[in-house]
């Protein structure tokens, strides 16, 4: 056999052998990582909400649009400053909305219609930080001439917190599910390998409802706050 067959098989030998360890190394590493449990698990927090946010606003009209923006001017200024005398800090009063658009006669005789007054609407989101003067806040909006109320939200200031809570509860049954299947298994539970969360934030309304003020009848509700997670545990 010459001496360059001999060293040929010697290298296929030895290319063979590298294959078969390398093989077997990602056949151990495959076995290692299968073995493990994957759980999803909960946390709940429920908490009455303690700031509050109204978007809340002046509309008026005039022959002109200058004439209607002086109109709302003149209201939106008493409405933003009876506001801040009644205790709102002007960071809490943000302009979301100013608009000035035509209003129209009706068409008549096939004829387009022609513009016969100007129409302003100016909103402010205000951020109300107790929620039992919501409807003190609301009621005095509306008496410094306040005509339009679009919305009413509700927030936690801690929220975060209570998120906090919620995910140690959730890695606590979490834990909990992965052992009770560990022990069924025969096996025991090692380290976590993964964990990934989602978060629900939902408002779930009070049995009552409470009255912020005489006029303005408010429920607050709560909201509950949710974290899931989606945890892996190696077996052992």
């Amino acid at each position: 056999m010459s001496a360059l067959r001999t060293i040929g098989m010697a290298a296929a030998v030895v290319a063979a052998a590298t294959l078969l360890q390398a093989r077997s190394v990602m056949a151990a590493e495959g076995d290692k990582f299968e073995r493990t449990v994957s759980v999803s698990a909960s946390g709940t927090v429920s908490a009455e909400p303690d700031i509050a946010y109204i978007s809340a606003g002046v509309v008026t009209e005039g022959q002109t649009a200058k004439d209607a923006i002086v109109r709302n001017n003149t209201v939106m200024a008493k409405v933003i400053e009876g506001l801040k005398g009644a205790g709102v800090a002007a960071r809490d009063i943000q302009t979301t909305t100013l608009q000035v658009e035509p209003r129209y006669s009706q068409p008549k005789d096939g004829q387009p219609g022609t513009i016969n007054a100007y129409r302003v609407a100016n909103q402010v989101r205000l951020t109300v930080r107790e929620v039992k003067r919501l409807g003190e806040v609301l009621d005095a909006a509306i008496a410094l001439g306040a005509n339009q109320i679009n919305s009413i939200g509700f927030d936690i200031a801690n929220a975060e917190a209570l998120k906090d809570e919620a995910r140690k509860q959730a890695m606590a049954n979490a834990k909990r599910r992965a052992e009770l299947y560990a022990a069924a298994a025969g096996v025991q539970l090692g380290q976590v390998l993964r964990i990934s969360e989602s978060v629900i934030d939902m408002a779930r309304p009070m049995a009552q409802v409470r009255a912020m003020a005489a006029s303005v009848p408010i429920e607050a509700g709560t909201r509950t706050l949710t974290v899931e997670v989606h945890v892996a545990y190696a077996l052992r």
